[in-house]
């Protein structure tokens, strides 16, 4: 390539970066102003006049639009500009924003990124997975659009949220951007305002169900398996009643992970570890805490299953304790408290039902009634409901002396409840994290009450960086658990007790080498690596095992692509 189509290829634009001898090698000179800027000022240029934009309403949609042109024109340093700038871009390329980009995809869509498996292409799925132009791709992010965050079916619009995901994970992890594949599976919608609207870009009918539906999977799973054998899959904003079916059916045979279900009970897991020391106690009293927590869909009862697993390794790990810490989970649901006398009693929930009557708690009890009886330890919110945590509510959890509530639903409009409601209503002793961010929060009197983001980003991109390098066949529990300890044990005593319960997140690049170092040694112990072999570099799981755990965090940090420009030059075709 020469000339403007240097210019208009995404990967190989510097802008004006191109140096002079680039500049005449490709055929640039004149096409470019004078000025050879390096990357830094590049960098400041375009942070300068995003943060020009006024700030009103339509201020985070106009600064995404800002962000996917320079995504479309210059790759590397989109990249560079969201490294430099990771706390203040993610909410932008991510949650909250990302929901308003799914919501509007059909007008904002510009440019093609991305694959799109329709149900009107069924038995075509392992032909279409040539029409990629990457030889290897490492991470897949695929989503069929049924539950976009908190908004619900949006259909293929929902591409935006993989999108999302995958910048994250190039810019936390050093995925190479030419590595990842956003995928969307549109087996139609049932938004009526979608369905009646002649714009939309996904299929006009409504999802299929039931074995229909999973065949479309099982062809896709096979299809991107049979190309890329070693892949990684994750699974993102699958509605709740084929998230966990799904999980179960591929997790043994794929190597695949749901973020929702996985990736959200780990980053609340490493929380609530947190939140137990923030309050002082041995980690041996998480066992005796209780939690009510409200939203039994699969994010929240992925969360519970992984808190009672980490309870019973505490008491012992055998089956008696993994049936003592049942005791420990209140689940109210839209219809209440889910107890033994429910119908139907999904099989998802009859291990945590509770006795009817237990606690003078009837089936269907409202969630204050619930918390004025079993006086919880920590309230938990992943219901999807916005403000669900009243000032009621909020004054009865009040009561503890270190109350932790969780309002973990996404986008920020779902939250159960606000920073400032929580702090207020507890006069500061709350600890508290949300799934989206919120400010600190500072009280009358001066006082600085610390907010955390329980964002799945602080592990998904260090799992699929650790699978990957240590060419895991499965992502097993006993890998996540390894991860989610790991992330815990980031945040030191002193900075604990003062309620932060995670690392910052501008240090995400080297809490992904942390990660990924656990995910690693994990997968070598439990049998499950098959090595890491790229071009020259050729490590058997062995030799991973025995790496001191410096030299395996150095070898995971020397694998990670960085945005960076490299010298061009131009070749002929023959």
């Amino acid at each position: 390539m020469r000339g403007h189509q240097v210019l208009h290829d995404p990967w190989f634009n510097k802008g004006t970066a191109f140096s002079i001898p680039e500049r005449d090698r490709l055929g640039l000179r004149g096409l470019l102003p004078p000025k050879v800027m390096t990357a830094d000022q590049q960098v400041e240029r375009f942070m300068r006049d995003f943060r020009k934009i006024p700030n009103d309403e339509e201020r985070p949609m106009q600064q995404w639009r800002m962000l996917n042109r320079m995504h479309d024109r210059n790759e590397t340093l989109y990249y560079k500009i969201v490294n430099a700038n990771i706390k203040e871009l993610a909410p932008i390329i991510y949650t909250p924003i990302v929901g308003q980009v799914c919501q509007n995809f059909s007008g904002l869509y510009r440019r093609p990124r991305g694959m799109y498996f329709s149900s009107e292409d069924k038995g075509e799925f392992s032909a279409m997975v040539w029409n990629w132009p990457g030889e290897e791709v490492d991470i897949i992010v695929v989503t069929d659009g049924s539950r976009i965050l908190g908004l619900g079916d949006l259909g293929v619009q929902g591409i935006g949220v993989v999108i999302g995901k995958l910048d994250l994970y190039v810019a936390g992890a050093g995925i190479n951007p030419r590595k990842v594949l956003p995928i969307v599976i549109d087996v139609g919608t049932n938004n009526k305002n979608l369905l009646d609207n002649d714009l939309y870009m996904g299929a006009h009918h409504e999802r299929l169900e039931g074995p229909a539906y999973e065949e479309i999977l099982d062809e896709f799973m096979e299809a991107v398996f049979s190309r890329w054998p070693n892949v990684i899959v994750q699974f993102e904003d699958f509605q709740n009643k084929w998230a966990l079916k799904l999980l179960q059916k591929y997790r043994n045979t794929y190597r695949m992970f749901n973020d929702d279900v996985q990736g959200t009970a780990c980053v609340g897991l490493a929380g609530i570890l947190g939140a137990v020391r923030a309050m002082g106690r041995p980690m041996e009293d998480l066992a005796s805490l209780k939690f009510v927590v409200v939203g039994a869909g699969s994010a929240g009862m992925g969360l519970v299953d992984m808190v009672r697993q980490n309870m019973a390794q505490a008491l012992g790990g055998a089956q008696p304790a993994m049936a003592h810490a049942l005791h420990n989970f209140w689940l109210v649901d839209k219809d209440g408290l889910i107890t033994k006398d429910r119908k139907p009693l999904l099989p998802l929930y009859s291990a945590y039902a509770r006795d009817p009557g237990e606690n003078a708690l009837p089936e269907g009890a409202n969630l204050l009634k619930v918390i004025q009886e079993v006086k919880p330890d920590f309230l938990i919110g992943l219901s999807g409901c916005g403000g669900l945590f009243n000032k009621e509510i909020l004054r009865e959890m009040a009561k503890r002396d270190r109350p932790v509530i969780f309002p973990m639903s996404n986008p920020t409009s779902k939250a159960e409840a606000t920073a400032e409601a929580v702090f207020k209503a507890s006069d500061g002793r709350a600890i508290f994290a949300s799934g989206s961010p919120f400010p600190d929060v500072v009280l009358d009197d001066g006082r600085v009450c610390h907010t955390n983001q329980g964002n799945n980003m602080y592990l998904f991109p260090g799992i699929g960086l650790g699978t990957m390098l240590c060419g895991a066949r499965t992502i097993s529990d006993g890998m996540l658990h390894a991860a989610t300890e790991r992330l815990a044990a980031l945040v030191p005593d002193e900075v604990v007790k003062q309620g932060i319960l995670y690392p910052p997140i501008e240090q995400i690049r080297s809490i992904s080498v942390e990660i990924a170092s656990a995910i690693v040694k994990k997968a070598v112990e439990e049998d499950l690596a098959d090595g890491y072999f790229r071009g020259s570099l050729r490590i058997k799981p062995r030799q991973l095992g025995a790496m001191t755990e410096a030299g395996l965090k150095e070898l995971i940090a020397s694998q990670m692509w960085s945005p960076q420009y490299t010298p061009l030059i131009y070749t002929p075709k023959d």
